[in-house]
């Protein structure tokens, strides 16, 4: 047409741009301009419009603000169509200015505008920004439009306000699934994960019908709570519902079943995988380092390596690292610590492998070599790696360098509680009772909080949870006598409190009553009563199991030939016959 001089107008235009749209094909669509501009055709707001949408949709973001920049005549939908662009590429300031640029044009934002410039506003440092768009939203007939509210919510909830986005929830007229699935994931992100659950259920009797991004939030749920049976109930849910197996999906399954301590079903579900990221080989891997399978961790590595369809990240070499540094395989360990150095991988250790290292020296021991290692980093050692060297000097007694680390650790990091509990366990562990004492009362002058000790386990989709001396539990009376009892029946055949645990100046006789209130034997206890003989048991706790309890529980396991598995924050222990996955290496 252009060759035999015949006049274009504007619906050849359309057609033509149209079609360069639904193909991306942004050559093409650069020469539909390039004829506009040569033959002198001022486009409409609408095809302006359109070739902004087209160079957006073909990732040319600098050709579609020129192209909006030179329009003489702009509506809502060519301001929208820009600063969704941006809002969508996470371009958070280019979005919040030209939607400003927007209103002082005069042009009147609609609920596609509102709902593309919130989505720049999830940040924290956005999120007053944020506020003073709501009241915007407020003053207009949108603050209950299903797409605004979302973004509202969505704002709320990666800001971790939480309480704000769920007011905006129960506020919207209609819920459609992407409102249900942003609100389920606000409090799943924040670990508050018994509310997820909760309110997955009420939306779920009020006719949600969940898609495959409301399982994955669900089952980020769940893998907090370690709630096996759930999670297998969500798994065949979404096998009844025929929703498709997106990848983001099974990976979710994998990391819940992995954090239930099942690594058969962690493992079935990423070997039945056709298409893995990169996230399928992390997770599973991090299953097993967490399980302190260190021989499965290498072996797995080693066949994404000789697979070669995906490349190990930071993240990949960190989970192997981990499982080595858990599974007793240190010397394994170094070598591929040495061999990120020489650049074997592709990727150069960063300081998360570094703390690795320390990790995997002092878990095995080889406190002299981690404080050398610490030295001579590439990098000044963050409160985290002293940390890990402090704990290593507790469990090794090695009180010399201990005391440094913990007397420098007060100094750069002075509200971790963490930090002054292991100093002094240190102290009273050497029966330094004078120095432990006094670091207890620094700790109450900097108003510095442990964080109390808790576990839980689930009983037909009920959580329990048990604090040391529980006084809540409505069993708790039935659950210390039976305790009393699993005591004497285990002394008699070979268990002995470990009183080394308990870091306290009392005699001996106090130091086992504190022993046997540990919230994880009640949580155990209240597992033997309450389910039926011969059913595994599976404990949570918030934080580390001390080593009277791993005993304790092994010979649970033993004497009454249930397999037991115990989580902290760091690891898993699966004892069967009264042995651990652990091979009790600490």
């Amino acid at each position: 047409m252009a060759i035999q001089g015949l006049e274009t107008n504007f619906n050849d235009y359309d057609v033509l741009l149209n079609e360069c749209v639904n193909q991306r094909a942004v050559r093409e669509g650069q020469r539909v301009h390039a004829h506009m501009i040569k033959s002198c055709y001022l486009p409409p707001v609408y095809l302006g419009t359109r070739l902004i949408v087209l160079y957006v949709k073909c990732a040319c973001l600098g050709d579609a603000r020129k192209m909006l920049d030179e329009m003489t005549l702009r509506n809502v939908v060519s301001w929208t169509a820009m600063i969704s662009a941006y809002s969508q590429r996470g371009y958070a300031s280019e979005a919040l200015n030209l939607f400003v640029q927007m209103l002082r044009s005069g042009t009147e934002p609609n609920e596609f505008t509102f709902a593309s410039v919130l989505t720049s506003c999830t940040g924290g440092s956005w999120l007053d920004l944020g506020r003073q768009i709501h009241s915007f939203v407020s003053k207009t007939s949108f603050e209950s439009h299903i797409f605004v509210g979302s973004s509202l919510l969505d704002m709320y909830a990666k800001a971790g306000r939480i309480h704000e986005a769920r007011q905006v929830f129960e506020c919207l007229p209609e819920r459609d699934v992407v409102s249900c699935t942003a609100i389920i994931s606000g409090y799943a992100q924040l670990g508050l994960d018994e509310e997820a659950l909760e309110l997955f259920r009420q939306l779920l009797t009020e006719g949600m019908v969940p898609n495959h991004v409301t399982y994955t939030s669900l089952l980020t749920a769940l893998s907090g709570l370690a709630a096996l049976d759930l999670g297998k109930q969500v798994h065949s849910h979404v096998l009844r519902s025929k929703v498709h197996s997106y990848v983001v999906l099974q990976n979710s399954l994998i990391d819940v079943y992995s954090k239930c301590g099942n690594l058969a079903y962690s493992r079935r579900v990423f070997d039945s995988m056709t298409d893995r990221t990169v996230i399928s080989w992390n997770a599973m891997l991090v299953g097993y380092s967490k399980h302190g399978m260190g021989k499965e961790v290498v072996e797995l590595f080693n066949l994404m390596r000789e697979e070669n369809k995906v490349k190990p990240v930071s993240v990949t070499f960190l989970a192997v690292l981990s499982g080595c540094s858990h599974g007793g395989m240190e010397d394994k360990g170094l070598g591929i610590f040495h061999e990120m150095e020489k650049g074997k991988y592709g990727a150069e250790p960063e300081m998360v492998h570094y703390a690795c290292v320390v990790d995997l020296l002092g878990r095995a021991g080889r406190i002299d070599e981690a404080f050398d290692f610490i030295n001579k980093m590439p990098f000044a050692p963050t409160p985290a790696i002293w940390g890990s060297l402090l704990g290593a000097c507790r469990v090794h007694s090695n009180f010399e360098i201990g005391e440094f680390v913990g007397r420098r650790l007060l100094e750069v990091e002075p509200e971790n509680a963490g930090n002054y509990v292991i100093l002094s366990n240190l102290y009273a562990s050497a029966g330094r009772w004078e120095d432990m004492r006094t670091i207890r009362e620094l700790m109450k002058e900097k108003v510095v909080i442990k964080e109390p000790g808790r576990s839980w386990i689930e009983i037909d989709q009920i959580l329990h949870t048990f604090h040391a001396s529980e006084r809540t539990h409505p069993r708790r009376e039935e659950v210390k006598t039976k305790l009393m009892e699993l005591s004497v029946k285990f002394k008699e055949v070979g268990y002995v409190p470990d009183l080394s645990c308990v870091l306290f100046d009392v005699d001996e006789e106090q130091k086992e009553k504190i022993l046997l209130n540990h919230s994880e034997k009640l949580a155990l206890t209240f597992g033997l009563i309450a389910t039926p003989e011969g059913l595994p048991i599976r404990v949570i706790k918030n934080l580390r199991i001390c080593v009277d309890c791993h005993n304790f529980a092994k010979i649970f396991s033993k004497f009454y030939g249930r397999e037991v598995s115990l989580r902290d924050k760091t690891r898993f222990h699966r004892i069967v016959g009264g042995i651990c996955s652990c091979g009790d290496y600490w």
